[in-house]
């Protein structure tokens, strides 16, 4: 192996929930820095605990010093990873540090157990959603959902909406970078604190808004938030 490959900075991704790895297909960082690598959901085992799901997931991740990225879900599941192993940075994307960021109608579902009756048949809705699509919008809408919400299994996705709802956090990490976007409606900014804010950003902006990451990950990434003081395009609240 040569130097400048030893000298990589090696940087794993956590999508969001019943994502795919696919929905980063569009970040880029340079190659002679840095090294993508993509983490996959694993199906949760029966009344698995998320301490012990990070604890799985940390299996499939090869290289010490890394940097965790995680979007939505994900970046609930990179916080709980970051607990076991040491990290070179830990960014969230369109997530929550803890539990008071999360929306109101979630600390209600987490309340009530109301979570426990909702329908989990995502992928069924899907197909639904593709065989009455009427317009272009829709169509492609339904195209979009079936490219990057691929996890089928209803067990994982009951899992992951409890763990979501439920989720208990004690302590944020005082290092830990958060990236929001000002229109998500999963997580609405106004619950929101200590966050680079992306103007006109959505819940599915690393997607959509993918060159705003291509652009400011890799300062992030070396800088950490100092890159957030000395760098002015990048907004913080």
């Amino acid at each position: 192996m040569s130097d400048s490959a030893n000298n990589l900075i090696h940087v794993y991704f956590m999508p969001g929930m019943a994502a795919n790895p696919s929905i980063f297909e569009f970040i880029e960082l340079p190659e002679d820095q840095f090294k993508i690598h993509w983490l996959t959901w694993l199906i949760p085992a029966k009344n698995e605990s998320m301490q012990d799901y990070a604890k799985r997931l940390i299996e499939n991740i090869h290289h010490e010093n890394i940097v965790l990225i995680g979007v939505s879900f994900g970046g609930v599941i990179v916080q709980e990873i970051a607990k076991y192993i040491k990290v070179r940075r830990l960014i969230i994307i369109s997530s929550v540090k803890c539990r008071d960021e999360l929306p109101k109608k979630m600390k209600f579902a987490s309340k009530t157990g109301v979570y426990k009756i909702l329908p989990i048949g995502l992928l069924d809705y899907i197909d639904h959603l593709e065989k009455i699509a009427v317009n272009d919008y829709l169509k492609k809408r339904a195209k979009l959902y079936r490219q990057y919400l691929s996890i089928r299994d209803k067990y994982y996705l009951s899992w992951a909406i409890q763990n979501m709802v439920n989720w208990d956090c004690s302590t944020i990490n005082p290092e830990i970078i958060h990236i929001h976007g000002d229109k998500d409606i999963v997580f609405p900014i106004k619950y929101i604190n200590d966050a680079i804010v992306v103007k006109g950003g959505t819940h599915v902006m690393i997607i959509n808004r993918f060159r705003w990451f291509n652009t400011h990950l890799p300062e992030l990434i070396l800088k950490g938030k100092e890159a957030v003081e000395n760098n002015p395009k990048i907004v913080k609240i």
